[in-house]
């Protein structure tokens, strides 16, 4: 797929996607749904990439789903995908193929990211806001309800009282109180926001291991709904087993005795050990 909505580049084995339509501050189409989980299906595959970083072209970071449909622009349902009879929310075939990366996701929030803009962000792992960013939960005032799974991913990241708070009176708010509400990590100058990002990015791709990091992500985003902390132990129980032996744990384990920098040598595409949760599991199909 050659993509026109958003850019997809590889530097220092960190993939960096970013929403190009800077004209409509990149509102949400079809189009650019498609080139996202496009552009997360080819990270996944590509054992250079380490971690992803997302950002938007210009002044914005997504100003949500674009409107220029008018009045009817949420009551066009074309898609043939279903979902329990209901054409699927778009934004949730994003949030949902996010949520099943296999490289940690770094969210760089360089302006407004309202509706779409802000719940495509959920099930990202860290979220770092510019101080120019700005952040709605705007449904309400739409007369629409939240979508992209955030009725899930939003209470467990900042708590159901302020999730409802944000949802219920879809207000816009700025950064600072994304951070307070723990919506953010933390919020920087806006020169500031690329550059920490991807010092984040790079601080995973240098000293971790890429199989590592793809089980302990799918183990921390499924034990938010593990139904006990057993569940959790059986699942840490058998990857310990399956990767104790492995080549990465005596690489690590040797290049921390000799005191040097480790050169893992296990490849994501090749060595994820079966008992990696298969997360979040799809009972619909496709």
């Amino acid at each position: 797929m050659a993509f026109t909505e958003i850019a997809y580049d590889v530097a220092d084995r960190v993939a960096t996607l970013t929403l190009c339509r800077p004209e409509r501050l990149n509102a949400f189409t079809l189009t650019m749904r498609a080139e996202l989980i496009e552009a997360f299906d080819r990270a996944d595959a590509d054992d250079e990439v380490r971690a992803v970083v997302v950002t938007g072209a210009g002044r914005a970071f997504c100003a949500g789903a674009d409107l220029g449909g008018g009045g009817g622009t949420f009551g066009h349902r074309e898609r043939g995908e279903t979902v329990e009879g209901a054409p699927r929310d778009g934004g949730g075939t994003v949030a949902l193929r996010i949520a099943r990366s296999l490289k940690p996701v770094i969210g760089a929030i360089n302006g407004p990211a309202v509706g779409v803009g802000v719940t495509m962000t959920l099930p990202m792992d860290v979220r770092l806001a510019a101080e120019s960013a700005r952040f709605g939960f705007v449904f309400a005032r739409r007369g629409i309800v939240t979508e992209a799974a955030s009725s899930w991913f939003l209470p467990r990241i900042v708590g159901i009282a302020q999730a409802m708070e944000w949802a219920a009176t879809g207000r816009v708010f700025p950064a600072a109180e994304a951070l307070a509400g723990r919506l953010v990590s933390r919020v920087l100058p806006d020169a500031e926001l690329l550059p920490a990002a991807y010092a984040l990015a790079r601080e995973i791709a240098d000293n971790t291991s890429a199989v590592s990091v793809a089980a302990i992500r799918r183990l921390m985003w499924s034990g938010l709904s593990a139904s006990s902390p057993w569940e959790a132990h059986a699942a840490d129980s058998r990857l310990m087993a399956e990767l104790g032996g492995g080549a990465d744990s005596v690489e690590g384990v040797t290049a921390f005795l000799e005191k040097r920098q480790a050169d893992f040598p296990m490849k994501v595409s090749e060595d994820l050990p079966p008992g990696v949760p298969s997360w979040p599991d799809n009972p619909y199909g496709g």
